[in-house]
């Protein structure tokens, strides 16, 4: 793609970094960029199948059969936490809920499969307490018992998003349309875009699985990935936890509600909703409860999944004006918060980001801008 160097109009605003994107990447790069005194400007087209409005904002740190400590649990979940803890603080209501997340045990060979791995200690603190005998809760399926989580948790992620995009909207950093790609135009230091009434030193993307649409990032190997969720009422099923077991049951805001979720389609993705989704989360909820349930709802989101399952973030190899903020799958909520602040770091002084999560890993697969 050629760039053609315009003259400077008479009047144009200059911003630091422009944003492209307000999911939860965007929404807490966006945060830190501000934060530390930089002039930001965010494009966001609000989209309802953006897997940042549909998530049920769990924050997991053991995930899968197999009771792996989530990746780089240690260094990215306390970060977030305290991360939403401030962010509730400052915007005066409670979005995030430290709750404890019960894994539940689904035979006995996962029972002691997770004690033979307890000898190691290979959680790092992160698993409280191991239940073998059965876990007796008003509505609660455990007859194998079940492992404790800490240290993570659940965030209100569509309500903290709505509220910080009420704030953007006022202050005159977010505006909520559709971004055009084709309308940047270099300038040697930077970009101008808006026929040239705007320049921006920086653009970062953050628009998940949305960049691949992107003439910038279509060399990524990212691949989007279709979740459905369900809001269900549960009158009587116990709000104090997580539950965990094929499926999450997070507690919702009203009383008796909860999310449950979530499926995983490849494309091609059907055009209309089935019944599949909602039969398969059904049933993953009735292995967890006895008690009699009633769906209200069901959500779906295009998540962005990369093929070595960690985030991409980093500079373009050819464009030095461009970098992405993205492929966070289903960790956005857990990683965002400690990964903005390195992608930060990363663009005003050149520090090294984590080699597992840069994008120079994939700069052989780009062979054109």
């Amino acid at each position: 793609m050629t760039f053609f160097i315009l003259p400077t109009p008479f009047s144009m605003t200059d911003y630091d970094y422009l944003l492209i994107g307000h999911g939860i990447a965007g929404a807490v790069l966006a945060r830190e960029l501000r934060g530390r005194g930089h002039r930001v400007l965010v494009y966001d087209e609000p989209r309802p199948d953006v897997a940042s409005r549909v998530a049920a904002g769990l924050m997991n740190p053991v995930a899968g059969k197999r009771f792996a400590l989530t990746w780089r649990a240690a260094e990215t979940l306390p970060y977030a936490v305290a991360y939403y803890q401030a962010l509730s603080h400052e915007l005066g209501a409670e979005y995030f809920q430290n709750a404890p997340i019960l894994k539940v045990f689904g035979s006995v060979q996962e029972q002691q499969q997770m004690l033979t791995r307890a000898a190691d200690d290979p959680w790092q603190g992160f698993v409280e307490q191991i239940e073998t005998q059965p876990i007796e809760r008003p509505g609660l399926l455990a007859p194998h018992g079940g492992a404790w989580l800490r240290g993570g948790g659940h965030l209100r992620v569509e309500a903290m998003l709505a509220a910080l995009a009420e704030g953007g909207r006022a202050a005159g950093w977010l505006r909520e349309e559709t971004f055009n790609w084709e309308h940047l135009v270099s300038d040697g230091t930077g970009v101008r875009y808006a026929l040239g009434h705007l320049r921006a030193q920086h653009v970062v993307c953050c628009q998940g699985a949305a960049a691949l649409a992107s003439p910038h990032f279509g060399w990524l190997p990212l691949t989007p990935n279709q979740g459905a969720v369900l809001d269900v009422v549960v009158p009587g099923l116990s709000a104090a936890q997580v539950l965990n077991r094929g499926a999450y049951v997070v507690p919702g805001v009203g009383a008796e509600q909860f999310r449950v979720g979530a499926t995983y389609r490849w494309p091609p993705f059907a055009e209309q909703p089935s019944d599949g989704d909602q039969r398969e989360l059904a049933d993953r909820l009735a292995a967890l409860t006895d008690l009699p349930f009633e769906v209200v709802g069901e959500r779906r989101g295009v998540r962005p999944a990369v093929r070595d399952r960690r985030p991409l973030l980093g500079r373009h190899p050819t464009l030095p004006w461009l970098s992405l903020f993205g492929g966070f799958g289903s960790k956005g909520v857990s990683m965002a918060p400690r990964l903005a602040a390195q992608l930060a770091d990363h663009l005003a002084s050149g520090a090294e980001l984590w080699p597992d999560v840069n994008l120079a890993r994939y700069y052989a697969l780009c062979t054109s801008t």
